[in-house]
């Protein structure tokens, strides 16, 4: 079938490219998706995007392609320990400079009465991933068609090829185009769980730019998530300072943590950022053995009151 009538309208460079709507768009990514797009074509689109940017009503459109065609992970309320919610992380960018602390926030998260899914493919070999970082913590990964994916309040990782492998085929051209393409975006705003609790998706941005676009298409979804400029990519605040944290829920922007001036003072790092040390930070700071960063200790915080927003807002809906 193709898509050539779609680049035609997104390929005309910076200033001539059109964008499309948003059933174009998902239109398009249902195509990409569902294999009816050729190898050449699709790279194509990957930097006709990335030349054009992606407006908030096309991540809208690929988005609904996505969750229409998802492996999605189902949360079961049971077991000795019972959520007051199920929080996504997605984690695809890993650490280069810092100590992945990912798993540390998905800890804390769980200790505060939350389940705890953190999704991820690695795109790069230089970088240490939060995949890695479940291996060195024994903490469970789970797989396509296992029984029980996410019960209570569990602690998960699953790779993304688990969850689609169409999707996860374009993240792995940047390892031949060289460049990130819309769906390093599209999985920071995705969400793989079914759950009849609510879920809270915690998303990131690198670039200020993205801010606004990404806060717009969290807008137009409707979906729970705290949005901030993570660490390195990641959905984590640095642990050097604190920074702005936006929540949205139903179509709204909730306030949540202004950022804070300066650095954080007495904040001790691993020095090395390998998986067997990071692990061993991280398990200290579970353990009460080391103190938890302000600034992460702040995003729980924001996740626990964006959390309550979303459960008065029900209630209120109800009455």
């Amino acid at each position: 079938m193709g898509i050539s009538q779609y680049i035609k309208e997104i390929g005309r460079g910076k200033e001539g490219a059109r964008s499309l709507n948003s059933d174009q768009a998902e239109n398009l990514m249902g195509l990409i998706l569902d294999g009816q797009v050729s190898e050449l074509e699709l790279g194509a689109f990957c930097l006709a995007m990335r030349i054009k940017g992606e407006t908030p009503a096309e991540m809208a459109g690929f988005l609904r392609a996505i969750h229409a065609r998802l492996n999605f992970v189902q949360h079961m309320n049971v077991g000795a320990s019972m959520a007051k919610a199920v929080v996504v992380i997605p984690s695809y960018n890993g650490a280069r400079k810092l100590p992945l602390l990912t798993p540390l926030l998905a800890g804390l998260l769980s200790k505060a009465g939350f389940a705890v899914l953190v999704h991820g493919h690695s795109s790069e070999d230089q970088r240490v991933t939060s995949k890695a970082l479940f291996e060195a913590l024994n903490w469970q990964q789970i797989k396509l068609g296992d029984a029980a994916s996410l019960n209570g309040c569990d602690i998960r990782f699953i790779d993304t090829q688990e969850i689609s492998v169409a999707l996860t085929h374009l993240l792995s051209l940047r390892r031949i185009i060289g460049l990130r393409n819309s769906a390093h975006s599209l999985v920071k705003l995705m969400n793989p769980v079914r759950s009849e609790m609510p879920v809270i998706l915690l998303s990131s941005f690198t670039h200020p730019e993205y801010a606004i676009s990404m806060g717009e298409t969290l807008k137009i979804t409707g979906q729970s998530a705290l949005l901030l400029r993570g660490t390195e990519g990641e959905a984590v605040a640095d642990p050097r300072r604190t920074p702005k944290m936006l929540g949205f829920t139903n179509g709204m922007e909730v306030p949540l943590q202004e950022a804070t001036m300066g650095s954080v003072a007495g904040i001790e790092l691993p020095t090395q950022i390998d998986p067997q040390t990071t692990a061993h930070f991280i398990q200290d700071v579970l353990n009460g053995k080391l103190p938890v960063p302000q600034p992460i200790e702040k995003e729980v915080q924001a996740v626990m009151a964006l959390f309550a927003f979303i459960e008065t807002s029900s209630l209120a809906s109800k009455s």
